[in-house]
């Protein structure tokens, strides 16, 4: 199970964004990757088309799910989260650091 879905804030560990926090716009799981938004821009030269004009874009590149920590909502602090199960049996994260169920 990832530790990280969609609309859930990270921040960064490593790299040139290091200590930038950002929310994840999509999970690669069988890449290992990560897209967080304004995090890692590059910049990417595209043709004018009908629709949008040409030039020079920056648009995000998906990132190393190593190189990225959740933050936890409650206390707002990086957590690496623990997996329980409630009563119902759904399985859910957990913050090490309060012990608030991570939606």
């Amino acid at each position: 199970m990832l530790k990280v879905k969609k609309k859930d804030k990270v921040i960064v560990l490593r790299g040139e964004d290091k200590g930038k926090k950002g929310e994840v716009l999509e999970v690669f799981p069988d890449k290992g990757r990560v897209l967080v938004s304004k995090i890692n821009l590059v910049s990417k030269h595209t043709r004018p088309t009908a629709a949008r004009p040409g030039g020079i874009q920056k648009k995000e590149n998906p990132l190393p799910l190593a190189s990225i920590m959740l933050i936890c909502p409650k206390c707002d602090r990086p957590a690496k989260p623990r997996f329980d199960r409630l009563q119902t049996g759904e399985k859910v994260r957990i913050c090490r650091r309060c012990g608030e169920v991570i939606i």
